[in-house]
């Protein structure tokens, strides 16, 4: 073999350290942040354990794997022949031969080394594994087959099969290694007819392969628990009777078979014989096909499947009783009443249920984050989020619900002369301040001069002065470091600035030097150093505003430092602000979840929780078969604090995980209540349960068996279904097109109607139909928290889809509609809610208008749709439309709100004052004039239509393309007046 010369090796030295140094530099950079950064927050204990099971499953794995390659590499190399024929000058082997035999320590111990170091790195990613069979908890339940508690399934028997194939995997390497190793040095010799094998070489190769088959006897026996989990029926989970008749009993004789051929192998190890183990291999292949295959596939075939109902009765009961365990389903949980679904009401009945007519809720939060940017943006930097969120709040006595957003810093949005390092990362740092508008109200209806349908905004901020605004919701800092809107890999370096350094933009008057604890201090040399490398990022070394006291923002995404500090939870996709005790908090939703629960319906989650929502985070699709809303997160929005409570305290996991992390979840009871107020049951569970509730709310196995009284979600009546497959591939998921769940602030469905409970909501439908099935809600209020009501119809009730029907088909509506959809006027639907009223069904539908022909479109609520029984409300106001349908239903609507006028306003707030339109000594404005001459136009269109007058309705279109050119002409030179700016315009 030729030989390298000393320049050669040493070039080879050279990039080996070279190639390991920025390998592992790397990760040491990311650890020594990382560990900065859990410092900060308060959870370096968590990272330490993290780090130390890591490091201790790497080193225990490789040393496994490694260790056991290297004891039968040593074995095969002391055990081999004195003397080894060569077959000739070229005998390839005998080349390998020399070559190993000059390195023997290179390969003795580099060999083992490699094969443990990719073993450890392979098994480091399994360290909640680890911790939670350590930390196991019981959970008080017994499977129904073999006894034995839940915890066995959720944190033992995951450990043992992991143990278990690394061990496996360990005894194959050694037995390749050992292969290679006594061909190399002659104890395998493939020379004449059937090779020759030495002594040593097969008792060595023997007592391994023994090994391997006893551990496959030890398979065979954990495999008998993993039936708890199988999916061979497809209507549920769980053994089915061919998995308890034919497959159980066949791992326990495969398991005996198994054993007997490990003891073959051994007595043939001892004997030097290897005809038995190759007897006791060929059963053991013959019996895994036998009786392990084929048995079960004849009694699926000729017994079960002709008699599935009666066979499968057993298991179907225990896959019912199971799910609902699992998900949280359980009878104490989930309330189930019959509920009339009335085509007609009285008004005495609907007096039973004012608190719904009277808040329901106009403003559809996945629609007017435009409407919001247009009137509360003010600056390009700033933003919203695509979809809005809804809570409520407590004002002058009454509980109202709001859709409310955080005025977030969003520097994609710095214009691209102005964005250089300096603005982006020490200049633009912050938001300033959360808009709220009352969910049920609009300024004024869209008919009244056209500056109508637009929301009532509140605003708490920071005044062109720097100076905090007074707000009914009682922020006192309304700047926020931290939200939804940064951009990947963002971060700000704030706070301690240099000598003549510019502050942090606050306004346009004036700076701001940030005074929290967030952050971690970069002002020494040896942190700008870390960072610099870490961001890749000179200037952080070198620019003069960097002061001592300096710190630097970074893991800005409220959701991203839930799941850091906390990697066991899975966080939902909807992260929601609120004011809690002053101050504008984050509060995420953080879920347990298991993947193996005996006899439990296992679900994508990804699949269950997408939906048609825009601007929601997707979870991660891997199934899942029990998940609890465990942990409530809150993350301040200026200083980035993140705290967890425990909101299921009897949950065995959550039990666990704070086995594994003591002292890192607060008791529920450390809640303030302030933000126990603000509590929402989480979307993203209700999405997984109503998923579950909709075939697994059957108890008869029979009747679950058939699927005749499944229900489902319906599909988004509002949203176009019509999508190419290549759009579908790219949405990657089948329930896209569901109908999300609704927040809503109604009357207690299946208690006192009269209080005000702020809930969640949504339709099922019947299996395959569009019939009305069920109506599910879960409260949110601190005094029934997560009470399921679910009230169920036997009648023919239309579901979403055959009401937007209905709706579209209405000769007012269509006609309206269609005239300005023709006129370059888009027609947005907002989100359609079910509402239980009067022992009926109550759909509203808030319309929403867009002007198509200019570049920024914003949506203003135009009508209001209503449906109860057959008959279609439609009108401006929410009391109009409801006396289309329910004669006196207006006298429950309360007023001002719901589309009423409001009274003159008296706050300070500039943002929610309202001005007069312009024109003057009462006289109406250009634009004003053609809004009325557009209505106008429109109602002698529809009088044409009703009366069939062709030359009539030829007239009044003209008269209303007149109208609507006057009206864009006049519009493109005004502002709406409802909403005017607080700060001058921005001047970069």
């Amino acid at each position: 073999m030729p030989r390298l010369s000393r320049r050669s090796r040493i070039l080879l030295i050279v990039g080996a350290v070279v190639l390991v140094g920025l390998f592992t530099g790397s990760r040491l950079l990311g650890t020594y942040v990382n560990w900065l950064w859990f410092g900060e927050v308060g959870f370096r204990s968590v990272y330490g354990t993290m780090l130390a099971t890591r490091v201790g499953l790497f080193l225990a794995v490789g040393l496994l794997v490694g260790g056991l390659v290297a004891i039968n590499l040593i074995i095969a190399y002391r055990t081999r022949p004195v003397f080894v024929p060569v077959s000739g000058p070229d005998d390839p082997v005998a080349r390998y031969r020399a070559v190993v035999a000059r390195r023997m320590r290179l390969f003795a111990i580099g060999l083992p080394v490699l094969i443990g170091l990719v073993a450890g790195a392979s098994a480091e990613g399994n360290w909640q594994q680890f911790q939670l069979f350590l930390n196991s908890t019981p959970f008080g339940v017994q499977d129904p087959e073999f006894g034995h508690d839940i915890g066995f399934y959720a944190f033992q028997l995951p450990f043992y099969t992991w143990l278990l194939s690394w061990l496996f995997i360990a005894t194959a390497v050694s037995f390749i290694g050992a292969v290679v190793a006594h061909y190399l040095f002659g104890g395998i010799r493939l020379a004449g007819r059937g090779g020759q094998l030495s002594g040593p070489a097969r008792t060595h190769l023997a007592i391994v392969a023994g090994v391997f088959v006893l551990l496959k006897a030890v398979a065979y026996f954990l495999d008998r628990y993993q039936l708890l989990f199988s999916d061979r029926n497809s209507k549920f989970d769980g053994a089915s009777y061919t998995d308890l008749n034919a497959v159980l009993p066949a791992k326990l004789i495969l398991l005996f078979i198994a054993v007997f051929c490990a003891v073959a192998f051994f007595a043939g190890a001892v004997l030097r014989n290897l005809q038995l183990p190759a007897i006791a291999t060929v059963l053991l292949v013959l019996s895994s096909i036998l009786v392990g295959a084929a048995w079960p596939a004849v009694l699926e075939q000729f017994s079960v499947r002709p008699n599935a109902i009666e066979k499968e009765a057993e298991s179907i009961s225990r896959s019912i009783t199971a799910t609902r365990q699992a998900y949280g389903l359980t009878d104490d949980k989930v309330e189930t009443q019959p509920y009339a679904g009335k085509q007609n009401v009285s008004l005495e009945e609907l007096k039973n249920d004012q608190a719904t007519l009277g808040n329901v809720r106009l403003l559809d939060p996945a629609v007017i984050s435009e409407t919001f940017t247009q009137f509360q943006q003010l600056r390009p930097f700033y933003s919203f989020p695509e979809k809005l969120d809804v809570d409520r709040y407590t004002v002058d006595g009454q509980l109202q619900d709001y859709i409310v957003a955080v005025r977030e810093l969003n520097t994609g949005g710095i214009p691209q002369g102005q964005r250089d390092w300096i603005n982006q990362h020490l200049i633009y740092t912050h938001g300033n301040g959360m808009v709220f508008a009352e969910a049920s109200r609009v300024n004024s209806p869209a008919d009244e001069g056209g500056n109508g349908g637009y929301p009532v905004f509140d605003v708490a901020e920071v005044g062109p002065d720097g100076q905090v605004k007074p707000s009914p919701f009682g922020v006192q800092q309304p700047r926020t470091y931290f939200g939804e809107m940064g951009q990947p890999g963002d971060y700000a370096i704030v706070g301690g600035r240099g000598e003549d350094a510019p502050g942090e933009y606050d306004t346009d008057r004036s700076s701001y030097t940030y005074d929290g604890k967030g952050g971690v201090r970069i002002g020494g040399l040896f942190n700008k150093l870390v960072f610099a490398a870490y961001y890749s990022q000179r200037n952080i070394l070198f620019n003069s505003a960097i002061g001592d006291d300096s710190r630097i923002i970074f893991n800005r995404n409220p959701r991203e430092r839930v799941e850091n500090v906390a990697p066991w939870l899975t966080v939902d996709g909807d992260p929601y602000p609120a004011v809690v005790d002053g101050r504008i908090t984050w509060i995420v939703d953080g879920y347990t979840t298991l993947e193996n629960f005996p006899y439990a319906r296992r679900t994508p989650l990804g699949d269950a929780t997408n939906d048609s929502l825009p601007g929601v985070a997707q979870l991660p699709n891997r199934e899942i078969s029990y998940i609890r809303n465990s942990v409530k997160a809150t993350v301040d929005a200026y200083d980035g604090t993140v705290t967890l409570y425990a909101m299921d305290q009897e949950d065995p996991v959550l039990k666990a995980w704070q086995g594994v992390f003591p002292g890192t979840v607060k008791p529920s009871s450390d809640m303030s209540p302030s933000l126990r107020e603000h509590l929402r049951y989480p979307e993203d569970l209700f999405k997984v349960q109503r998923r579950m509730l909709s075939e697994y709310h059957v108890d008869n196995p029979r009747d679950f068996y058939s699927g005749v009284s499944f229900w489902s979600v319906p599909s988004d009546p509002t949203v176009d279904n019509v999508t190419t497959a290549e759009a579908q591939q790219q949405q990657g998921a089948q329930q896209r097109d569901q109908q999300p769940p609704f927040y809503v602030l109604a009357g207690d469905p299946t208690g006192d109607p009269n209080k005000v409970s702020f809930q969640l909501t949504s339709a099922l439908v019947r299996l395959n139909r569009e019939f009305m099935a069920s109506y599910v809600t879960v409260r949110s209020d601190p005094d029934n928290y997560g009470k399921i009501s679910v009230l169920t119809l036997n009648n023919e009730a239309k579901g979403p889809q055959q009401i937007q029907t209905q709706f579209l088909t209405s000769g007012e509506v269509s006609g309206e509609l269609n005239v300005l959809a023709q006129r370059q006027t888009k027609v947005v639907y907002g989100n359609l809610l079910t509402l239980p009223v009067g022992g009926g069904l109550l759909y509203v539908e808030p319309v929403y208008i867009e002007r198509t022909s200019q570049n920024t479109q914003f949506p203003q609520l135009y009508k209001v749709l209503v449906s109860f029984g057959d008959k279609v409300g439609y009108a401006p106001t929410l009391s109009e439309a409801l006396e289309q349908v329910l004669s006196g239903a207006s006298a429950q609507v309360p007023d001002p709100g719901n589309g009423q006028q409001p009274p003159t306003s008296t706050s300070t707030n500039p943002s929610t004052t309202q001005t007069a339109p312009p024109g003057g000594d009462g006289q109406l404005s250009e634009r004003d004039q053609a809004a009325r001459d557009i209505r106008t136009a429109i109602d002698r269109v529809k009088a044409a239509q009703a009366s069939g007058n062709f030359a009539e309705l030829g007239n009044a279109y003209d008269a209303l393309d007149k109208a609507l050119k006057r009206y864009e002409a006049a519009d493109s030179t005004s502002t709406p007046p409802s909403a005017p700016q607080t700060s001058p315009t921005p001047t970069g």
